[in-house]
């Protein structure tokens, strides 16, 4: 157990453009701010795909021997080895929102403690809300998040399990890494090549912000195609209220960090690290 008075905890996350991020580094924030134990380092990085910036971050970490680190990683895969460097050197490492690869953890001999949602379920409830709308057969899309991302895997199951339940025919699955330019890009060329499609699910709002914008342009009415999307940012809010969006995820995600950064001082203090520990989601509808 660390006893000296003042600690540091480093919080990495995903790209700060991203309003969820924006959203969770504030709260984050705000809570270290209330609190006399521990100075926060907030850090995150300029796109959604920046892997090898994200792994330097966590290193720096490492090398100012920081107490504690609270990580979103943009790889499951990729982030474990700093991971791990940074748990040999005696700092406690609590993993929120995109789960790091169990297999690589294991084989390390490491049991960390997790914190964030159901991912699969709640993508599977988004996605029947937009299923309920569709007749058996109709052509959907399924935007997808960053591939080798946990929750992108998830998400992408979940509203799987959704179309194969209602029995909708999936005609594209592809992936956009979570960004609203790449997903407006991807959306413009599926759409002329299937101009039948009925439903778009997204696994996050800032590519459904992408698909709606790409629906704008072809003249498209809101709701003619109804879209779902994930997280329940607050640019997405207009569109919601205007039927382009049928529903979205809120996650909490401003809340997640928070959560976090709990769990690391209770580690601190004794508790075992391990363990998943779900936090809540709410199915957003139109109002």
């Amino acid at each position: 157990m660390k006893t000296k008075q003042k600690l540091t905890v480093g919080l990495v996350m995903k790209s700060l453009q991203a309003d969820f991020f924006k959203d969770m580094q504030q709260r984050a924030e705000t809570y270290a701010a209330q609190q006399n134990r521990f100075k926060l380092i907030s850090a995150g990085t300029n796109s959604q795909t920046e892997i090898e910036q994200q792994i330097a971050i966590v290193n720096q970490l490492v090398e100012q021997n920081v107490d504690a680190i609270v990580v979103v990683p943009i790889d499951s895969k990729a982030l474990v080895p700093p991971v791990v460097q940074a748990i040999k050197k005696g700092i406690t490492v609590v993993n929120i929102d995109i789960r790091l690869d169990e297999q690589m953890l294991q084989s390390e001999g490491i049991d960390l403690t997790y914190v964030g949602p159901d991912n699969f379920t709640a993508s599977q409830t988004v996605g029947k809300e937009l299923s309920k709308l569709l007749d058996k057969g109709d052509k959907v899309f399924l935007i997808e998040g960053l591939p080798v991302a946990e929750n992108a895997q998830q998400r992408k199951a979940g509203f799987e399990s959704a179309i194969s339940e209602a029995g909708l025919y999936l005609a594209e699955s592809v992936p956009a890494n979570w960004e609203t330019d790449t997903a407006e890009e991807i959306f413009a060329t599926l759409y002329k090549k299937h101009p039948d499609v009925k439903g778009v699910f997204c696994c996050n709002d800032a590519m459904a912000l992408g698909v709606i914008k790409a629906l704008k342009s072809q003249g498209v009415k809101p709701g003619m195609i109804p879209v779902v999307g994930f997280d329940n940012d607050a640019a997405i809010q207009p569109y919601l209220s205007e039927g382009w969006l049928l529903a979205t995820i809120d996650a909490y995600g401003s809340q997640m960090a928070v959560e976090g950064i709990r769990y690391a001082m209770q580690i601190i203090d004794g508790l075992p690290s391990g363990g998943i520990h779900k936090t809540p989601f709410t199915l957003i509808k139109r109002k």
